[in-house]
């Protein structure tokens, strides 16, 4: 049997759209064939990067942590594409960067609130459109990070928020695989992007970097076969997995 990570036919909704990995998301998908609606809280960056892609892609104001936004978001991308979404990527996210004993209660509400809360809200809405369409091959993926499961002093909201992540994928995937619908996580290495680019400019980034046992940032596309994989039919039979991506950071 032969597989293909052709996405024509499927429409698409990336959180977090408007830079990084979601950029690139809304990127390869579209360039796969997918339909994409690319949401996020910066409109002018969304509108941006929809009039790059052309037709395929959709721009959708939305914040994750707000699920009126979510549910509006939803509606938006059907309404664009004159169908339900079938694949999703719970990407959205903030870095919660802080030390344990000085980090803000505010700081760390918003990073649950937009990493973990966001990713479930988003999931959710998602399934209970794929279930309402009768949608057959759901596709719902989950960005975490290798922080969930290696000690990061300075980034203990972050980390909490992307263990979370992992758990609830794993979760998900149980509650809906009788409804056809896969729902994996993927959980990347350091990768430099805007959400961490000011720390790997300092010395003490520099030195993490060093550490590393290729000693190098990965690079945007080392995500992409995944991506692509868990988003097509090829991955048919792969539900409730986490993917770790790292360069070998963890060795």
């Amino acid at each position: 049997m032969s597989f293909s990570f052709d996405l024509s036919g499927r429409t698409a909704l990336v959180t977090g759209a408007s830079s990084g990995l979601g950029t690139r998301f809304g990127r390869i998908l579209a360039a796969s064939g997918a339909k994409v609606a690319l949401g996020a809280r910066r409109a002018d960056r969304l509108a941006a990067l929809a009039a790059e892609i052309g037709p395929p892609a959709a721009a959708v104001t939305m914040d994750v942590a707000r699920e009126a936004d979510i549910i509006a978001g939803f509606d938006a991308a059907e309404a664009a594409f004159g169908g339900p979404v079938d694949t999703v990527i719970a990407n959205a996210g903030v870095d919660g960067a802080g030390m344990a004993t000085t980090i803000s209660e505010d700081e760390i509400e918003q990073t649950l609130a937009i990493n973990l809360k966001g990713a479930i809200l988003t999931a959710r809405e998602g399934a209970r459109r794929m279930m309402a369409h009768r949608v057959t091959g759901g596709r719902i993926v989950l960005i975490a990070s290798i922080t969930a499961f290696e000690p990061s002093p300075g980034l203990v909201a972050y980390a909490a928020s992307k263990a979370g992540v992992v758990q609830a994928g794993r979760t998900l995937a149980r509650e809906w695989a009788r409804a056809g619908i896969n729902v994996n996580t993927v959980s990347p290495g350091y990768i430099r992007t805007a959400i961490n680019d000011a720390w790997f400019d300092t010395e003490g980034g520099q030195k993490q970097i060093a550490k590393f046992p290729k000693r190098r940032l990965m690079g945007e596309e080392g995500l992409d076969a995944m991506i692509l994989f868990l988003c097509s039919d090829a991955s048919e039979f792969v539900t409730g997995t986490d993917f770790v991506l790292d360069d070998g950071q963890t060795l």
